[in-house]
């Protein structure tokens, strides 16, 4: 990598038109990333990217006024100092507030690229350029703002935190709640008829804390390797299979903890009062999130707990 200030003229402009280029082929990609579930927010980049094409055009169409049709290949990556973005417009679906924010650090960076060339220049007509292109890129944010607010309306905008709460709860709640769910009421039955059966809280802590990390190990694993995302849009699945994982985890340890208490009595009996907490803390989520009224989610959550949690003390004490 080469240091800024050993760059000549001709490789600044070189590299301003690699940095447009790129820039506006990311805009793009943001666009197309984001036109299915944000159309509004899609156009405001649309219209980003076209305007870094022009730049692009004026500083190649100054490059061959200059130095002639050969444009030397230099990149941000090459150049010490630029930051390395992470390449988010791959990944899809594309999260809306990520992408903005991205946006945001690259016009920071290209601005301040184009103050420190223009003070490296020392040709006149160089000079201009890209001080107009500084300030340009200080103008950006306003047209991302005036861009903004011609195409996000007050319907659009509603259209679009509509559209990014249903991708948080297909992509995150969604997930959290299945294992959480598993979690608390699958461990119920072989940890309450560990507890019953031995009567010994240390015993009965290692069976609760076998079920919930094997159940959270194999709801983990299963989630991911149900689908990949691309045709359901739940996201990217290894994350949807941590959250999944460690939400039955955390279900399961919830009720199993109790147990380091030496005294079985008052062990289980702080074992159930959490068992209760989460099964109202599952009814409320999906209360919440999920469109369900919420003495419906606890008749369902609390019955099905119920039948559990009898089912492993009757297996326990026979």
């Amino acid at each position: 990598m080469r240091s800024f200030g050993e760059l000549t003229e001709k490789e600044i402009l070189a590299l301003a038109i690699a940095l447009e280029e790129e820039d506006s082929r990311i805009y793009a990609d943001y666009a197309d990333g984001l036109n299915e579930n944000y159309p509004a927010s899609a156009q405001v980049f649309w219209e980003m990217a076209a305007e870094e094409n022009e730049h692009r055009r004026v500083l190649i169409e100054l490059y061959r006024s200059k130095f002639g049709e050969h444009i030397p290949l230099i990149r941000r990556q090459d150049v010490r100092g630029f930051i390395q973005h992470d390449p988010i417009w791959m990944v899809r679906p594309l999260g809306l507030d990520k992408v903005r924010a991205q946006a945001e650090a690259m016009e920071a960076e290209t601005r301040r690229f184009y103050e420190r060339a223009q003070a490296q220049a020392s040709d006149a007509g160089i000079r201009k350029l890209l001080g107009d292109l500084a300030a340009a890129e200080r103008e950006h944010v306003n047209v991302a703002q005036r861009l903004s607010e011609i195409h996000l309306n007050h319907d659009a905008r509603g259209v679009e935190e509509e559209t990014r709460r249903r991708m948080f709860v297909l992509q995150v709640v969604q997930p959290g709640l299945a294992g959480l769910m598993d979690g608390s009421v699958s461990t119920l039955a072989p940890l309450f008829a560990a507890a019953f059966a031995t009567r010994n809280t240390w015993a009965t802590l290692l069976v609760g804390l076998a079920a919930s990390v094997g159940a959270g190990i194999s709801m983990g694993f299963a989630e991911a390797l149900s689908d990949d995302g691309s045709l359901t849009g739940r996201g990217r699945p290894w994350l949807r299979g941590a959250i999944t994982g460690a939400m039955t985890a955390l279900g399961g340890l919830g009720h199993t903890l109790p147990y380091v208490i030496g005294d079985f009595r008052t062990a289980t009996a702080l074992a159930i009062a959490v068992v209760v907490v989460e099964l109202w803390a599952i009814a409320w989520i999906r209360s919440r999130y999920m469109d369900t009224k919420f003495l419906r989610a606890v008749f369902e959550v609390v019955v099905g707990g119920l039948i559990v949690f009898a089912a492993g003390i009757l297996i326990g004490s026979a």
